[in-house]
C-alpha cells in the first residue's frame, strides 16, 4: 500500500483535491475532520484535554467549544504545541487503523498540519495544495464569515508556504487559472509509474 499526505495552507484549497480523488475511487482520509471527532465523542483525549486546557473548551452538551479552544491554543505557541502533542497520537492511530482496513493499493490522508506532525512520517509521497496568499485569504472569509486579520493570524500558526513546498513530491496549483484535474492525472501517473518501476 502506498499512503500519500496531502497537505497545504488554510484556504489553499486541499479539500478539492481530496474531493476529486475520491470522485476517481480513492480512499481518502480527512484527518482533520477525524481530529474533531476524537476531540467530541473520545472520552480519553477529552479527559487529557480538559487537564489541560479547563472544562470551558467544552460546552454543556460535551461539545468542543472550538471558538474558546482556539482563543487558548492560537494565542500562545506553547499551549497550541501541547495540545498537538495531545491530539496528533490519536489521530495517527485511527489513519494507521484506517488505512490497515483499507484493500486499497493507493490511499490519501488529507491534513492542514501534515509536515508538522509526525503524521508526514506515515506517508511515502506529499502533496502540497498551493494557491497565492490573497485568493487563500478570501477563499476562508467566504467559508467562515470571518476578516482578512482573523485569516492571516491563523496563517501565521502554519508552516511558511516555501517550507512546505520545499517538502512537496508533488505541487498541485488550486488558483483558479491552472485547470487542476490535469494536474491530479499526472501526479496519479507518476506515483503508480513510480512504484510500478520499484516491483
Amino acid at each position: 500500500m502506498i499512503k500519500i499526505g496531502i497537505t497545504g495552507g488554510i484556504g489553499s484549497g486541499k479539500t478539492i483535491i481530496s474531493s476529486l480523488l475520491k470522485g476517481m475511487g480513492y480512499p481518502v482520509f480527512d484527518a482533520d475532520t477525524e481530529s474533531k471527532r476524537l476531540c467530541n465523542e473520545y472520552e480519553p483525549l477529552k479527559q487529557k484535554l480538559t487537564v489541560a486546557f479547563g472544562k470551558e473548551i467544552y460546552d454543556n452538551t460535551g461539545q468542543l467549544n472550538k471558538a474558546a479552544f482556539a482563543t487558548i491554543i492560537f494565542n500562545d505557541p506553547r499551549k497550541l504545541q501541547l495540545a498537538n502533542s495531545i491530539i496528533h497520537p490519536q489521530v495517527i492511530e485511527a489513519f494507521l487503523a484506517w488505512a490497515a482496513c483499507n484493500q486499497s493499493k493507493l490511499v490519501f490522508v488529507e491534513s492542514a498540519i501534515l509536515l508538522e506532525c509526525a503524521l508526514e512520517s506515515q506517508v511515502d509521497k506529499i502533496v502540497v495544495v498551493t494557491a497565492p496568499e490573497d485568493v487563500r485569504i478570501q477563499r476562508v472569509m467566504s467559508r467562515e464569515g470571518v476578516g482578512a486579520e482573523a485569516v492571516k493570524a491563523r496563517m501565521k500558526n502554519q508552516l511558511p508556504e516555501p517550507q512546505r513546498l520545499a517538502k512537496a513530491d508533488y505541487v498541485i496549483s488550486n488558483d483558479y487559472v491552472t485547470p487542476v484535474i490535469p494536474q491530479v492525472e499526472e501526479m496519479l501517473q507518476s506515483v503508480v509509474s513510480s512504484v510500478s518501476s520499484n516491483q
